[in-house]
């Protein structure tokens, strides 16, 4: 949800040439049950909670966290948004249910353990494997609320609107007055002023103005020191009671940050990856999915952009980003190959290597070992040039592989889609 708003709002100022090289950049997405437990620890309001992966759980959490309460609200938790209006793959409607006490354990069982469809997961879906027991407040006013990262500014950006609990894309859209934007100076920290115009953007109704300040600069807080990419809260919420609390949580941590934030890290749910990309992780190699069927091997973010352009503009379609980088090993070849070939959409492989740092007999030696470790069913074309490319060549003729060669790039796509066909 956040990333549609912050390129309309924050002048595209995080967006980059398309969809995929967004995504390459590794962020860490915990779940709302973590992310929640993270902000209490930072003295900001959040709703009392417990997260259960079993029936048996919810048992005694209702026992041991909600003796007295009445009702609960049962969240699935995945990666993605737009839970409310997803569709479990069994026929449930909805990822989150305000439930009597005495449902919460019914309603548990049939989110657990099933596929969680919604608009950001794509048709595939994500499998919960956890549901987040929360009590039900009683709100009296939504809001929205983020922190981002600003090129523009250089620096953190808050953005709050005074409607929240629903699509914030839609209000930006339809009601841009309702957005406020403030900059934060990155040396100075977010001062009274800043904190102010924020809570004067939510137009609080009940909540006391000075405890809400206090709540925006703990949640700038825990945005800088546990290096966040975002936080987003929709809604952010006034209560009956007059308090001003997180009614959800979602942070983003940059990735350079792990060797500070390890207790953060170890919170890396896997089992919501595409299991490629966390393979190709553990290889240190760029991978990204997508939806064609051509897999890509190139060295160089830039050489993998001009690949899947010319793929696409001879009629293919790209299954992949995989940038192998300037430094890879032998072996890193060998799992990209493993990671290539366990696409069952990939119907052609082209491998496009300019050796400058990476030498291209060390590319070709990893080939000959893919091939041997995997069964290659698919055609693979093979362009080469730069650093030892007569190496390269030699390695290949000689390891009896049927590979198809070709000269140049726009050579090798045109091959490559051909061979699709075949």
């Amino acid at each position: 949800m956040a990333r549609g708003l912050l390129n309309k709002l924050v002048s595209r100022s995080l967006s980059v040439a398309g969809r995929w090289q967004q995504q390459q950049l590794r962020r860490l997405n915990i779940h709302e049950y973590q992310g929640a437990e993270l902000m209490g620890k930072y003295g900001i309001n959040v709703p009392k909670g417990a997260a259960v992966s079993s029936v048996e759980e919810v048992k005694r959490a209702i026992q041991d966290v909600f003796p007295k309460e009445n009702e609960l609200v049962v969240k699935s938790q995945i990666l993605a948004g737009g839970r409310g209006l997803g569709t479990f793959k069994s026929g449930l409607k909805g990822g989150v249910h305000i439930v009597k006490i005495n449902e919460a354990e019914d309603i548990a069982a049939k989110m657990l353990g099933q596929v969680l469809v919604t608009k950001q997961t794509g048709p595939q879906g994500k499998i919960v494997i956890k549901v987040y027991l929360c009590e039900k407040l009683s709100l009296t006013n939504e809001m929205y609320f983020a922190i981002t990262l600003d090129r523009k500014t250089a620096g953190p950006l808050i953005i709050a609107c005074r409607k929240g609990g629903t699509s914030i894309e839609d209000l930006a859209e339809k009601f841009p007055d309702m957005i406020i934007k403030v900059p934060i100076d990155v040396f100075k920290g977010i001062t009274d002023e800043d904190a102010a115009k924020v809570v004067d953007g939510l137009a609080l109704k009940v909540a006391d103005r000075n405890s809400a300040m206090d709540q925006v600069k703990k949640l700038y807080k825990l945005f800088c020191e546990s290096d966040c990419t975002l936080l987003e809260i929709n809604p952010i919420a006034e209560t009956s009671d007059n308090q001003l609390v997180a009614a959800d949580a979602k942070l983003n941590f940059d990735d350079n940050g792990a060797f500070r934030h390890k207790e953060i890290f170890a919170l890396r749910d896997s089992s919501q990856e595409d299991p490629r990309e966390v393979a190709a992780a553990k290889a240190d190699l760029n991978y990204i999915g997508l939806d064609g069927e051509i897999g890509c091997m190139v060295n160089g973010a830039g050489l993998a952009m001009a690949t899947m352009d010319i793929i696409k503009l001879h009629g293919g379609t790209p299954a992949n980003f995989l940038d192998v980088g300037g430094n890879a090993s032998e072996g890193q070849v060998v799992e990209a190959f493993k990671i290539l070939t366990s696409d069952e959409k990939v119907k052609a492989i082209l491998v496009n290597i300019f050796g400058g740092i990476m030498k291209c007999d060390v590319i070709a030696s990893g080939i000959v070992n893919a091939a041997k470790q995997v069964a290659l069913k698919v055609p693979v074309v093979v362009r080469l040039e730069g650093t030892n490319v007569d190496q390269g060549k030699r390695i290949l003729k000689e390891s009896g592989m049927t590979l198809i060669t070709a000269e140049d790039l726009d050579d090798a796509a045109e091959k490559a889609v051909k061979a699709t066909a075949s």
